[in-house]
């Protein structure tokens, strides 16, 4: 190079150029020489590790290398050797330019450290899309310690260029940012936040991509499809996607429906107003025709003869229905839908099944059906629950019980014909 150097300088001298001009002229032309080299090394050296790239990753049977080439790990990794080339032969071509190589050099160190993160951000990206791959870390939030990482490379980069800039020692540089440290705080507070509550989650095993979350304060209520240092992304069953803080998983209250997926049965908690004025005791005749029903018929008799045993036991005058023990409308209602769920194809007969009446209200006596249904599925389980209760409300009259609804027009247009 400085031989080339001096035998450009001495053919722009013999040419007529002044000292001056010379120079000037020598080092453009040996700069846009460096720049041409540089392109065209640089067109080479990516083209070559691209089709290394792709050869290797073809005759694999691994999808990592095929992740490399979709991350642009090869082309990233292709700039080094012509930046190489720039930062060795600058000097020589900035020789007689002190000002402007000082300047050329520091320019090109940094863009050494950009290069050094596109490096390593390519890297961490297929690491993250190949630990996706794998079964168990599916539902593991891996973006969210990637971008940890990231979020510190990128300071250490940031804080490596200015020193360049600057030429003050790195380790000078970073003790000098202890006196800004609580503005960095401030800035940084909602990263630091999220990195925080990204550790909690992942710690406590709060939410997995993949879980079906309800979280009424965000209006989110579907499935986490991500998970990552400041938000966590929720599909919503409508298909719309919501963005939750990371943070507001372990400040605020929300449901996770992880465990009803990963357990034996969804459950069924809804009740039936039943109008109390339609509740009575039981007159033999009524009996007698509830004992049709057959999935109740060995429940009547057999209370029948414990009734009847008791009464004649303690001399019980049942000229009054009142007096002595005595089968109700609701209570035999109640012991029907109990044997219906029992017996239904769709309930898992292994979990809670019960039917318990509830507190009184204004709008008459809930009668409450708690079981789980074997099948999980959100349309199947709508399906199971429609179908138990369209059963129960039509059974409901046989039992000479009403169920309990506000008026409408057509009540008030029957008593106003």
């Amino acid at each position: 190079m400085d031989n080339l150097r001096h035998l450009l300088y001495e053919y722009l001298i013999n040419s007529g150029f002044s000292v001056k001009t010379a120079e000037y002229l020598n080092m453009l032309a040996l700069l846009l020489a460096l720049l041409i080299v540089v392109f065209i090394v640089d067109i080479i050296t990516r083209k070559l590790l691209l089709t290394a790239f792709n050869r290797f990753a073809s005759a694999s049977k691994s999808n990592f290398d095929d992740l490399m080439v979709k991350n642009k790990v090869s082309r990233n990794v292709a700039h080094i050797i012509p930046l190489l080339i720039a930062i060795r032969f600058i000097p020589d071509v900035l020789y007689d330019f002190q000002t402007l190589e000082n300047i050329i050099e520091k320019g090109l160190e940094v863009f050494a450290i950009i290069l050094t993160l596109w490096i390593v951000r390519s890297l961490l990206n297929t690491i993250k899309d190949y630990l996706k791959t794998l079964p168990r870390l599916k539902d593991k939030p891996i973006d969210s310690y990637i971008q940890v990482f990231m979020i510190f490379a990128w300071v250490a980069g940031f804080m490596s260029a200015i020193a360049i800039i600057t030429d003050i020692p790195f380790i000078q540089f970073v003790t000098g940012l202890g006196a800004v440290s609580a503005v960095i705080i401030l800035v940084f507070k909602d990263t630091i936040m999220g990195f925080v509550a990204s550790i909690q989650v992942s710690i406590n095993d709060m939410v997995r991509i993949g879980d079906w979350i309800t979280f009424e304060k965000y209006g989110a209520d579907g499935d986490v499809v991500e998970i990552n240092l400041a938000t966590v992304k929720v599909q919503n069953f409508d298909k719309t996607i919501t963005t939750i803080p990371t943070y507001a998983l372990i400040s605020d209250s929300f449901k996770n429906w992880r465990g009803m997926v990963s357990s034996d049965g969804r459950r069924i908690k809804r009740a039936l107003n039943i109008k109390m004025d339609s509740v009575h005791y039981l007159t033999k005749n009524e009996i007698d025709k509830l004992s049709a029903i057959e999935i109740i018929t060995p429940y009547l008799e057999s209370r029948q003869v414990d009734i009847a045993a008791y009464n004649a036991e303690n001399n019980i005058n049942k000229e009054l229905l009142l007096n002595g023990k005595n089968l109700t409308n609701l209570g035999v209602f109640r012991k029907y839908v109990q044997t219906y769920i029992e017996q239904h194809s769709a309930i898992n007969k292994d979990m809670t099944i019960m039917v318990r009446q509830l507190a009184p209200t204004t709008q008459g006596i809930p009668i409450e059906i708690y079981a789980f249904s074997s099948d999980k599925r959100w349309l199947n389980y709508e399906y199971i629950m429609a179908d138990i209760f369209d059963h129960v409300i039509a059974a409901t009259p046989y039992f000479d019980l009403e169920i309990f609804e506000l008026p409408s027009n057509s009540s008030f247009t029957s008593l106003h014909p």
